[in-house]
């Protein structure tokens, strides 16, 4: 009988530990990583590439500055908080609204006082979420408006696409759905939903929760396959240009959809997760390996877009 770990070796599964020996230590200088795990030098540079962010409000860097925060948010109906250097989804507060009293309403309708949003800005500050826990920034930006084609796949938050580019090159892509269980958050670890995206197409497929494949949306029970997700040739245009302002070789790219905006890019990552293999039931390995072997990756973003569709149509043919 052959042992699990045979079969998920056999299936080109990355671990780990492979993908930090293989594919992050050998891609990934460190000298690069302050360009994507801080969140405003992220943006600062984007917004130099011409790639669309969401809008900053404010920047809180001092303890002394949250005093200001009643003056700036008053200007502002809907709006997310969350750490400069934060990771995981953690130290976020997405604010949807406000109550007739004056008072935020959360995403999840709780409802919270200034005091309480200034309480958050003081532990972002501190460290709380911060990589390291040394101490933080607080970003305050605009609140994403996520597209109707995710209306009936989605609760209570903003899905985002992840998508992985490896030497410049997007080879997977995936989205992360909202559920009651990860609280209106699309972190797969909190009980988001993953669902694979096909390269070539921009169509959903399998899809997958807490590792186990699921077919329908937990909480709305709307299928998560056959989706379109719309601009798609913008989106994978956009995530292999972000090589060009953190050129690291193995880089996770997070972006959303905003029913007005359109496609804009969130955050970067230079240890990106591995469940993406999960949700596209193919694993990384053969295709990352492949990608290793080409000669000289073209300069034009467009064109790795179109090298990331012929290396996924390659192995789509070998597996039939």
């Amino acid at each position: 009988m052959k042992m699990p770990w045979t079969r998920l070796r056999e299936l080109g599964i990355v671990g780990m530990n492979q993908r930090n020996a293989e594919f992050i230590m050998p891609y990934n200088q460190r000298r690069y990583y302050p360009l994507v795990d801080n969140k405003i030098i992220t943006k600062q540079r984007a917004i130099e590439k011409n790639i669309p962010v969401p809008q900053l409000y404010g920047h809180i860097e001092l303890e002394h500055q949250a005093a200001h925060l009643p003056a700036l948010l008053s200007q502002y109906t809907e709006f997310v908080i969350k750490p400069a250097n934060g990771s995981g989804g953690n130290g976020i507060m997405v604010i949807a609204g406000k109550t007739a009293s004056g008072h935020f309403r959360k995403s999840n309708d709780s409802v919270v006082h200034i005091d309480e949003i200034k309480h958050h800005v003081s532990n972002i500050l501190s460290g709380m979420y911060s990589l390291g826990g040394e101490t933080d920034t607080a970003i305050i930006e605009y609140r994403v408006k996520f597209d109707p084609c995710f209306e009936n796949v989605s609760f209570k938050g903003v899905p985002d696409i992840r998508l992985i580019v490896f030497r410049g090159i997007p080879l997977f892509a995936m989205i992360r759905l909202p559920t009651r269980q990860s609280d209106g958050r699309a972190n797969l670890h909190q009980g988001a939903v993953g669902v694979g995206i096909d390269l070539g197409t921009g169509l959903t497929h399998h899809g997958v929760m807490q590792s186990r494949p699921i077919l329908e949306h937990p909480d709305t029970g709307f299928p998560l396959t056959g989706i379109q997700i719309p601009q798609w040739d913008r989106i994978l245009e956009m995530a292999a240009t972000c090589y060009e302002l953190a050129p690291l070789g193995y880089l996770g790219v997070d972006l959303v959809m905003d029913r007005e905006l359109g496609p804009m890019m969130l955050e970067l990552n230079a240890r990106p997760g591995l469940a993406i293999q999960i949700a596209n039931q193919q694993g990384l390995e053969p295709i990352l390996k492949y990608a290793q072997t080409l000669g000289t990756i073209p300069a034009s973003a467009k064109r790795r877009v179109k090298v990331g569709k012929l290396i996924r149509q390659k192995f789509a043919r070998e597996s039939t």
